[in-house]
């Protein structure tokens, strides 16, 4: 005869036993999203290392090439989610892909705060602040001016 357990106990009693509620298994639904994310991710990767390639920073310099990487790919972050919140994306994957993937792995926020201490430790303190404020300022403005000036087109066409 089989060993009586409390839970058995609290059945018998009327009391009745809850099962828990199945989970869904997130790879099913999330395993989409992270490869969408990855691929563009590369692909954004790629383009940043080409462009580095394409215009290199000479020591020392103010890093010209990481600055426009990142103001552009913030203004294009502008232009897609204006699109996204004021059209519809279309399909689940378009947001985790351009905007996490290709324009996560296109932007280099790393590459600027690296520039930064390149350029404080030799001695370029002030190329280091010039570059800290006007990346930054820079990005805002690019995806504060291009996502306003996306919805505007976009309220135009629509109306």
């Amino acid at each position: 005869m089989a060993e009586r357990t409390a839970l058995d106990a609290t059945t018998e009693r009327g009391i009745e036993r809850r099962t828990p509620a199945r989970r869904s298994v997130p790879w099913r639904t999330q395993g989409p999203v992270l490869a969408a994310i990855a691929f563009g991710g590369a692909i954004g990767a790629c383009a940043r290392y080409a462009t580095a390639l394409l215009w290199p920073t000479a020591p020392g310099a103010f890093p010209w090439t990481t600055f426009w990487v990142n103001v552009s790919g913030c203004a294009v972050i502008g232009v897609l989610m204006a699109v996204i919140t004021g059209i519809g994306a279309g399909h689940r994957l378009v947001r985790p892909f351009f905007g996490t993937g290709v324009l996560g792995g296109f932007t280099t926020f790393s590459t600027y705060t690296v520039d930064i201490e390149r350029l404080t430790d030799t001695g370029r303190a002030t190329t280091g602040l010039l570059d800290l404020v006007a990346t930054a300022l820079g990005a805002l403005a690019a995806v504060w001016t291009t996502a306003h000036l996306t919805r505007r087109v976009i309220e135009w066409r629509t109306s």
